[in-house]
């Protein structure tokens, strides 16, 4: 048995459903106040000088802080039935699906979020490693369960999910730098759709 691990966001996709996925839920009012408390941080980002990894969980909680989580679920649902689909790209698609006919164990791994990637993922038939919203009582809290999935976090909960040795090959799909700690898992590396030997 072979194991398949793929970023999403500019893997799978083809634009970033993350903060797609911020715009879909947010109220106008959670938008201005957010937009003006994060220009300094996005326009850092925008130069290199901030990282994304560190700017999600920020972004996160000013969207979701104090949200019911039955209500994100739902609006979610429908951004993974209506949304996404309109942004994966078919050779994406299709490279899923052949890892899947060669009973590979196809595996997400993202630090989008957990909310709306699961209702993608499993009805596809596909494992999920991503960042988790944390729930109290049904109530958002706006901090991530355990922490933005990124850089060598993915390469972490890989191995925490899975023995890698029980795995003939291991092939993994990535797109930017915070792919490469899971691409290293790899015994076939692909960046943006180039297989690198490294």
């Amino acid at each position: 048995m072979n194991l398949a691990l793929f970023d999403f966001d500019g893997t799978i996709t083809d634009a970033d459903m993350y903060t797609k996925f911020i715009r879909f839920t947010a109220s106008k009012r959670r938008t201005v106040v957010a937009g003006c408390l994060l220009l300094p941080l996005y326009t850092l980002y925008r130069i290199g000088w901030f990282p994304a990894r560190k700017l999600r969980p920020i972004v996160s909680y000013l969207a979701f802080r104090g949200r019911d989580y039955q209500q994100l679920n739902t609006m979610a649902a429908t951004y993974a039935q209506k949304v996404i689909p309109k942004h994966v790209m078919p050779h994406a698609l299709n490279k899923i699906r052949w890892h899947l006919e060669n009973g590979d164990t196809v595996v997400v791994v993202s630090a989008s979020l957990d909310v709306y990637l699961k209702h993608w993922c499993t009805p596809l038939g596909l494992t999920l490693i991503s960042s988790e919203l944390e729930v109290k009582n049904g109530i958002l809290s706006g901090y991530y369960a355990t922490g933005d999935v990124s850089c060598e976090t993915k390469a972490i909960k890989v191995r925490h999910t899975f023995d890698l040795n029980s795995y003939e090959r291991i092939y993994a799909y990535g797109d930017t730098a915070e792919d490469l700690a899971m691409l290293q898992l790899a015994h076939e590396k692909y960046m943006n759709w180039n297989e690198v030997t490294y």
